[in-house]
Parts: C-alpha cells; structure tokens; sequence
C-alpha cells in the first residue's frame, strides 16, 4: 500500500498555489518541487535527486533514483504554465535514451505521469493526471503517493500501471469479444428473453455500445475465435441420415449424430 501523503503535500500546497499565483519562473518552481520530492515523497536530497542530469549528453529538469538507478524523469514547467502533451517531447527522448519508462510533466499543482514504451518508437500513454489547483483530496493524494520512493521501491507504480492496462478498453474488449463470451452472452439473452441472437449482431450491439474513446483504443471490431482443431483420421463414416441435433446444453447445433447401427463393429 502507498505511503500516505496528505498531511504533508497538505502542508506544502499553499506553497505550490502561491508560486502559480506570482507567475514563478521555472528556476523557482523547480526549486519548491524539490522540496516536495524530499518532505512529501521521501527522496534524500544528496544522493536521490540530480538536477540537469546528463543522459547520452542531453540534460533533464531533475532526475529521481532509487538506490543510484533513476527510476523517474521529471520536465518541471514554470507554475502558471499549462501543461501539454508537447511538453514532454524533450523528456521522452531523454527517457528513451536512458530506457526510462517513467516521466512526470509538472508544474507544481499539476501532475501528469506518462509511462514510455520503446517497443516500435516511443510511445508515452497518461498513467494519471492529478490537479491540486482546487485542493488536496484523497484521490489526487493516493495517486502522487504512488511516486513515493518507497512505493518505486516496492514495484508499487509498475503494479498499478499493470491494473490498469489490464482494465483498459483494449484489454477487456479483447476479452469480451471472444467467441467464448458471446456465446455465454447469447445463452444469457435466450434464456432471459427466448430470442436467439446472431453472434455478429450481438458483437456489433455490444461494441455499439461502448464509448467513442473506448471504441478508439479497442480498435476495429473483431470477434476472436478459438482455432480450429484438426480433424482425426476416422474409418468411421457417416452416413446419409446422419442430421444435425440441437444441443440442450449450448442451444446451438451440433455436430452430426451417427446414425443408429452405423461405426460399431459388425
């Protein structure tokens, strides 16, 4: 479980709405997150947190180790700046460099970690984005929480981002438009309702749906079915009265039944 934060990130907030308040440069703001990365997040200032640190010759806002690794890559922004995307162009190419998967976009009262795959190019997919300008609320604080040195220590990040990516829409589309699934859904529907349900027509019902963004990432529709096992070699035959029969179980046809008489021994 994350350490919690609140007391302290609670303590250093007025600070941090302060320095968006008086438009600080980026020197400054750079300077007060230190200090909530030391008394809220648990860095040791000698040996934990590097300022413009050198990656393959290219410098980043400050860099945060666990046990002299950098785990942690942070593009700090002036406090009245609005973050964007673009904003972590730099940082992701540092982070790429250095086979760093995480980096944080701040300034100061928002917070947005971006984890990095390097597989076909860089890709950086939102984590969390947390907005303190309002307050501290527990949510916002269990999330920060998760950048703890403790909980970098502890593996606490990469097991949330795991959840997540298992939660995700792509992810749970993929499970639910299985030929497995669809039949449970179809058995479910002819039960409840005594209607049989073309898969198709269910398949695209159900991605019908889902929101456009959870369309978006799960990709287009696409039911996935089990391969087809090959069929054995048999001096079975059968024959021409052989017919399809319902199964009472799955309430879909099944494969042809032997006639009687017919594949026992004479």
């Amino acid at each position: 479980m994350a350490v919690d934060i609140r007391k302290p990130l609670k303590k250093y907030h007025p600070h941090l709405v302060r320095a968006a308040e008086e438009n600080l440069n980026e020197a400054d703001t750079v300077q007060r997150l230190i200090k909530v990365f030391e008394d809220v997040l648990g860095f040791d200032p000698m040996s934990d947190i590097s300022r413009e640190t050198a990656i393959k010759d290219r410098f980043v806002d400050v860099a945060l180790k666990v046990d002299g690794t950098v785990r942690l890559l942070v593009e700090a922004k002036s406090a009245a700046t609005v973050l964007r995307h673009k904003h972590i162009e730099q940082a992701q190419n540092y982070a790429a460099n250095g086979n760093i998967r995480w980096v944080l976009l701040t300034n100061g009262l928002q917070w947005q970690l971006y984890h990095l795959s390097f597989e076909e190019g860089i890709e950086s997919s939102l984590a969390f984005s947390v907005d303190l300008a309002a307050g501290v609320d527990d949510k916002g604080a269990s999330l920060i929480a998760l950048l703890h040195r403790q909980a970098l220590k502890k593996g606490e990040l990469d097991d949330y981002w795991e959840h997540r990516i298992a939660l995700s829409p792509a992810s749970i589309g993929r499970a639910l438009f299985t030929e497995e699934c669809l039949k449970f859904i179809r058995r479910e529907i002819r039960r409840r309702e005594g209607v049989s349900i073309d898969e198709e027509d269910l398949a695209e019902a159900v991605h019908g749906m889902l929101s456009s963004e959870a369309r978006e990432q799960l990709g287009p529709l696409k039911i996935r079915r089990k391969p087809k096992a090959r069929a054995r070699a048999s001096s079975v035959t059968v024959g021409p009265q052989a017919e399809l029969v319902p199964d009472p179980d799955q309430g879909e046809e099944s494969a042809p039944a032997t006639a009687p008489g017919e594949g026992e021994a004479g």
